[in-house]
């Protein structure tokens, strides 16, 4: 009979896609394919671009949970798969230079505008990770990633172009509402390890009012940018983005924001993303 004492650790693949950040990683790999079906992409086209998004996105989280491997072991971080021992150090910077390497091969595969855009957006996702998450200006790596987003999949259009501004402004939105409310539940483990982005100076209610106000200005920007103008289904997905918004706004003053506020705002997040795919190809400049 084994011996329960006896710790069981699981498989290495495994525990580096623990360490990945799977669920934010596919999200943006579905935001990114919903707005390429959207624009009207060839289905190969779609394709590739989904698998460089994800190996992207996997290399970041990777990179994220091997960087602060010191940090989350001085914490007693029991939900990090590094922390606790179950995947090496090396193994996880291996994977996680496989993974951006690949990526960028594909990213230029479909184009060396999309090559050079997603570039520049995974490296400021590797630069957040590697220091600017302990300063004032954390919230940047997520404006400019995210800001990008919509033109990795214009970028890819006959001829390619860079998304709207309207688009941008958007992108840019959801980044700041993103990292502002994912670090909320993590404000106290950080604190113990000297990390101090925006977040923590603008302390917990702050960066949820900011949170809300952002995804709201990104609805505004999409409901009115467009070309196309203002659709019935445009109007419906504004109105959800910003009662989720309002909803998140409100638990945060009234109690001390955590999880709660994080899924609020994620789910109008996600609707933001949904208005954004409505409009198809008004993506284009």
């Amino acid at each position: 009979m084994p011996d329960p004492s006896i710790r069981r650790h699981p498989p290495a693949v495994s525990a580096l896609w623990h360490s990945s950040h799977p669920g934010p990683s596919v999200v943006v790999t579905l935001v990114a394919i919903t707005l390429g079906v959207a624009s009207g992409l060839e289905p190969w086209r779609i394709a590739v671009l989904g698998a460089a998004i994800l190996l992207g996105q996997l290399s970041v989280g990777l990179s994220n949970d091997a960087i602060d491997a010191p940090r989350d072991t001085a914490t007693g971080r029991t939900d990090k798969p590094i922390a606790r021992g179950d995947v090496s150090l090396r193994a996880a910077w291996v994977a996680a230079s496989g993974a951006v390497v690949l990526a960028l091969v594909l990213s230029c595969v479909l184009g060396w505008a999309m090559g050079i855009a997603h570039a520049i957006a995974l490296a400021a996702a590797w630069a957040y990770n590697a220091g600017l998450k302990s300063t004032p200006i954390s919230v940047l790596p997520f404006i400019v990633s995210f800001g990008l987003l919509p033109s990795l999949v214009t970028l890819l259009a006959d001829p390619p172009s860079l998304a709207a501004a309207w688009a941008w402004v958007a992108g840019a939105a959801l980044g700041v509402a993103i990292h502002l409310t994912n670090v909320l539940p993590d404000l106290e483990d950080d604190a113990q390890t000297g990390v101090r982005g925006l977040a923590h100076r603008l302390g917990r209610r702050l960066s949820a009012v900011v949170a809300a106000m952002a995804l709201v200005v990104g609805a505004v920007a999409v409901l009115l940018g467009p070309d196309a103008g203002i659709t019935v289904f445009g109007v419906i997905t504004f109105a959800g983005v910003v009662v989720m918004a309002v909803a998140g706004l409100v638990l945060a003053l009234v109690r001390a924001p955590g999880r709660g506020v994080f899924r609020l705002v994620m789910l109008a997040a996600l609707l933001l993303c949904v208005q954004l795919a409505a409009t198809g190809q008004s993506l284009v400049a």
